[in-house]
Parts: structure tokens; C-alpha cells; sequence
């Protein structure tokens, strides 16, 4: 088997790319590749728990961000962000990459996302140029240069067999009886897999065991989750509820489509990708522990009712908490030259600043990863906002695109180093 520092190792039906490695001649010195996940989650959060009351280095966390207290000097966190021009409520979801404005007209025009810019420069440099995913809902973050939106992967499992599973229908069918039982496809390629093992460094070999493990860790779950279709419904005298019992599975849903986000990059799958939350769409949640709570749409337009806003808080600590996991395992992946998150931008918010009122100025906004300078609060004017693209074109430099402007940007982000 002939090697490289971007290893792949193949088997009838299969296709793994290993993480980068470090063993392998002149390859050895290449720097680590640029990555970027966009994260919309559509009903953004209570402004008084989300945003800081002090900005800079030394500000107050917030109470829904002492929930990635751990990850503090990884992100930073903005105020006074918007797009111009932008307005609509929940409409403004299709220009949170794109920045187009005035998406409630009947004559609106959708521009290029900012995944699309990147996607279209350097995805050629991976098998999937971009991923476009999506929970709960159909709507996309992506959109193309002609301002077309790019279909979502809804299914963690679909995106599974679409990352991992290749060759003729009948290849692909042999290898998901092989997850029906609990394979893996890692049990495939072993022995080529052991073979690497003893030609490689130390840290190497921790990477690769450190790959496989998280590897098998979801398709253990992804397994779990498709047994239940095969298995009878038990006959009962209720009648069917409200809403969709496997929507409420939300948290649970979110936490996979983050694994195999991180699995992407960490196999080099691709350097590009969007998740759009659907909370909108979202009936009700259930929690870890078995508690649910429904409405969850509902529950953003409390009116300042007490116990809607208890309830709401309760399931927006849940997501600040889902994120704070996403950053945990990036930084816990290592790569030669730093850890998955050094080397991925990772943006969380929200087109709404208040989804109570519809308001689309002052959007929350979080920033980590990527090799910035973060621990910080940046605070801008939260009457005059200064433009969110400004944000996006810093990214593009970060990626090694350098153009002068994207969208309604008058430059790159002050403060952000």
C-alpha cells in the first residue's frame, strides 16, 4: 500500500481517509488545512442571558455563555452586529450567509453564501467541495453564485453513507448489512489499518486510534438509531400526539450532525460546512434525562411571560451547551501542528437579535477557532450596527482568499486579530 501524509485506506464498498498524518516525507512540513462550519440555530436566544454586560478581555460572562466557560479563550463574542438593509424576521435565515438585503420583498434576489465563496475556490482540494446540512427543516444557509439555495443532508446517517459508503448499489447495500449488525467499516480495513499502525510515530499512532474510536463511537449510535425502524410498533388506544415524536429528538440530532462535522474535517472530507438548526420547525425537545418540553417556537414569542421564559431559557442553555461539546471535540482532536479547532473557524448565531419581536439587528453572534486572537467581548454600537460581512471577509483571509469585499462589508472586522 503506497502512503502519503493524506492516507486513505479502501475495501470493497469503503473508502476511510485517515486524519493527517505527520510520518510521511516531504509532506511532513505542509501546515495543517483551513476550515470553516457555520452554525445558524434559527431562533436565536434571550438577549439579556446571551449578551455580556461589559466588553473586552476582561468582561462578565453571560449566564448562556458561562455554559462554554471552558472553551473562553478559544471564542469571542460580538454585539452591535447586523446585516444593512436586512429585515423580514424569520425570513432573514436565507441571507445569514449571503447578507442580501431586504429578504421579505416579492422582488428579493439571493447573492452567493459565504460557504459558496470558499467552496468555489478551494473545493476541488477535497471529495465534497462543500456540506450543506440541515435539522428539522429544509431550509438552507447555502446559496450559489445565481443566489440558488443548495439542498440540506437531513439524516446524520444519510450524510454517513454519503461520507463513507462508495461503489455500485450492491457494494453499498453489503456494507450497511455490515451496520445493521454492528459492524464496522473499520473491521474491513484493519489489517491495513495494523499495518499503518507499526510505520508510523507515536503521535500518529495516537491520532489513529483516536480516529477510529470516535469512528466507532457513532456508528454504534447511528446503528442504535436505525434499528428502531425494523422493529414492530406496539398498538395503543392514544391518540397520535401533536407532533412528530422524532422531531423532538432534537438535541439528540444536533449532537450527531456536530460528530460527523468533526469527522469530516477530521478526514479531510471537506473544509466547508453549514448547519442550519431548524428551531422553528422544531414541535418540542427532549431532554437527556427524558424530559420534554413542546412549543418551542411558541415559547420564542413569550411576550415577557415568566414561565414561557423560564422554559425557553431552559432549552437555549441546552444549545449553548451542544456548542460548548462541538468545541470540546475539535479541540480534542490534535493535528501536527495544533488541534482541529486551531485550524477551524466555527461560527454560531443567529439572523434574529430578539426572535420575540423579529428583530434582525444586533444578531447573536459567536466566533471560535480558526488561530484568531479570541478571549474577548467585541462591542459595537448596538443602535448603529456595524455590518456582520465585515466578520465573513475576515474569514476569507483566513482562508487565503483575499478579496477586498463580500456583500455589504466596508472592510474587515476591527479588533478581530
Amino acid at each position: 500500500m503506497t502512503t502519503s501524509r493524506r492516507t486513505v485506506l479502501r475495501a470493497a464498498g469503503v473508502g476511510l481517509s485517515l486524519p493527517v498524518l505527520e510520518s510521511f516525507g516531504a509532506e511532513r512540513a505542509k501546515a495543517s488545512p483551513k476550515r470553516m462550519i457555520a452554525i445558524n440555530q434559527d431562533l436565536g436566544f434571550i438577549p439579556k442571558h446571551f449578551f455580556p454586560k461589559t466588553s473586552g478581555r476582561d468582561y462578565a460572562l453571560s449566564p448562556y455563555l458561562k455554559q462554554i466557560a471552558a472553551h473562553r479563550g478559544q471564542f469571542t463574542v460580538f454585539s452591535g452586529l447586523s446585516h444593512p438593509g436586512v429585515d423580514g424576521g424569520h425570513r432573514a435565515d436565507k441571507t445569514f450567509l449571503t447578507a442580501a438585503p431586504h429578504p421579505g420583498r416579492a422582488s428579493f434576489r439571493n447573492s452567493i453564501s459565504l460557504d459558496q465563496v470558499i467552496a468555489n475556490e478551494l473545493g476541488h482540494e477535497t471529495r465534497f467541495r462543500s456540506l450543506s446540512l440541515g435539522i428539522n427543516d429544509t431550509r438552507s444557509l447555502s446559496y450559489t453564485q445565481a443566489g440558488v439555495e443548495i439542498p440540506t443532508i437531513q439524516s446524520a446517517a444519510e450524510l454517513y453513507k454519503k461520507m463513507f459508503l462508495q461503489g455500485d448499489r450492491k457494494a453499498m447495500q453489503r456494507q450497511l448489512v455490515r451496520l445493521r449488525k454492528k459492524g464496522s467499516i473499520l473491521d474491513v480495513v484493519m489489517g491495513q489499518s495494523s499495518d499503518l499502525s507499526k510505520r508510523v510515530s507515536v503521535s500518529d499512532r495516537e491520532r489513529i486510534d483516536q480516529f477510529q474510536t470516535a469512528v466507532r463511537s457513532l456508528e454504534q449510535r447511528l446503528a442504535e438509531a436505525e434499528s428502531w425502524e425494523t422493529r414492530p410498533k406496539p398498538s395503543v388506544d392514544e391518540a397520535k400526539p401533536d407532533y412528530p415524536s422524532d422531531k423532538k429528538e432534537f438535541f439528540a440530532m444536533v449532537r450527531m450532525m456536530n460528530d460527523m462535522s468533526r469527522l469530516a474535517f477530521q478526514t479531510d472530507s471537506t473544509r466547508v460546512i453549514t448547519l442550519f438548526l431548524g428551531s422553528v420547525r422544531t414541535p418540542g425537545v427532549k431532554f437527556d434525562d427524558g424530559r420534554s418540553l413542546g412549543g418551542y417556537h411558541n415559547l420564542s414569542h413569550h411576550g415577557k411571560d415568566e414561565r414561557k421564559l423560564k422554559q425557553l431559557e431552559e432549552i437555549e442553555v441546552a444549545q449553548m451547551g451542544l456548542f460548548g461539546e462541538l468545541l470540546g471535540d475539535l479541540k480534542a482532536v490534535d493535528e501536527p501542528d495544533g488541534s482541529l479547532l486551531d485550524h477551524t473557524m466555527v461560527l454560531y448565531g443567529c439572523h434574529m437579535g430578539d426572535a420575540n419581536i423579529h428583530n434582525n439587528k444586533n444578531l447573536p453572534i459567536i466566533f471560535a477557532g480558526g488561530g484568531f486572537r479570541h478571549g474577548q467581548h467585541l462591542a459595537f454600537n448596538p443602535q448603529s450596527n456595524r455590518p456582520l460581512a465585515n466578520l465573513y471577509l475576515s474569514m476569507l483571509h483566513n482562508m487565503g482568499l483575499q478579496t477586498d469585499r463580500f456583500a455589504s462589508s466596508t472592510g474587515t472586522l476591527t479588533g478581530l486579530v
